[in-house]
């Protein structure tokens, strides 16, 4: 395996070499690969624009389907670039804006949580620790993925410019050494992942779907007091982006529940109906439907049906229903 990863290493490493003008060649062709040739995903990248955008024309959507494909192309070689490039180049291509308000927060003493979603970008955000104060430890959670491969190849990336991945699981313990040691923190939280039915505690609208929302992040921030902000980014032409922090409260303790996590997808709506292309629409967001979700959750217990098939829970739901009408 050490070998496998050496070797993946080291040709994704020679190809980072190349000028970004020519891995957009290479994203060119992928782009007629994944999108003409293979079709990846693209009946649920279809569904999905339609349900989200009813309002616009089908010509409309589908100039926003092959612009998604475009650069999802472009962000699989920008993400090669990562291994190779220097800081001059990185602050170059991705800058940020409204960092004062995140130093004034450090320099209180204060830890900073970011919400982001899966839009633009996110891996070049890790280059944030080029333009914020020393004094803070940036960090991001992240899912470990199953192949220790590609884990480690994007925990290298991830670092690049000094950024801590922390696993999901760790969350908790690595925050509270840190507050051990007195060392704010600069956390990314990317929250727009769909959670797993027993995780479910909030739905809303977004982008006219009834969603799960993962409700985590914001029990963190409220719970370790984080100065709370997101991430507006924007792509102002291939190669080149712009996030610009957005201060949403410094005291999350005083904010009421699901108050963060509602602000945080209104915000986040609004970045994608500006740049709709640039958002990950081959992700099956809304696979979990709140029908679905009021059969598994049995009301007495708060107990969430994990094993079942949908045609088995209705079956159970029915025949309790029946016997509730027939008692004798």
């Amino acid at each position: 395996m050490r070998i496998l990863y050496k070797f993946i290493f080291g040709l994704l490493y020679l190809l980072s070499l190349l000028p970004l003008r020519v891995l957009y060649i290479v994203s060119d062709f992928f782009y007629l690969l994944v999108y003409h040739v293979v079709g990846y995903r693209k009946r649920l990248v279809r569904r999905h624009l339609a349900e989200s955008f009813p309002e616009k024309s089908e010509t409309q959507r589908r100039a926003i389907e092959r612009g998604f494909y475009s650069w999802f192309c472009d962000y699989l070689v920008e993400t090669i670039k990562l291994l190779s490039v220097n800081r001059r180049w990185m602050m170059r291509h991705m800058r940020f804006t409204g960092t004062d308000k995140v130093n004034e927060a450090i320099e209180r003493g204060q830890s900073v949580g970011i919400y982001l979603g899966h839009f633009c970008n996110w891996e070049w955000i890790t280059s944030l620790p080029l333009w914020v104060t020393q004094a803070a430890q940036c960090t991001q959670i992240y899912h470990v993925l199953e192949n220790k491969e590609f884990d480690r190849l994007f925990l290298h990336l991830r670092s690049r410019f000094g950024s801590e991945s922390i696993p999901m699981a760790e969350t908790l313990r690595r925050i509270a050494r840190y507050r051990a040691e007195h060392q704010p923190i600069i956390m990314g939280y990317i929250s727009d992942q769909i959670p797993f039915w027993n995780n479910i505690h909030h739905w809303l609208d977004f982008l006219h779907h009834d969603t799960p929302v993962l409700t985590g992040t914001e029990k963190i921030m409220r719970g370790t007091r984080q100065a709370v902000f997101y991430i507006d980014v924007r792509r102002i032409r291939r190669g080149y982006y712009e996030a610009h922090f957005v201060p949403i409260t410094d005291h999350p303790e005083q904010t009421t529940e699901w108050q963060l996590t509602d602000r945080y997808f209104q915000l986040l709506e609004a970045s994608i109906r500006r740049q709709p292309e640039c958002y990950l629409w081959t992700h099956n967001r809304w696979k979990r439907s709140h029908e679905e979700y009021n059969l598994r959750l049995d009301p007495t217990t708060g107990i969430v049906n994990l094993t079942d098939s949908v045609e088995e829970l209705r079956r159970k739901r029915n025949a309790a229903a029946a016997q509730d009408n027939n008692p004798l």
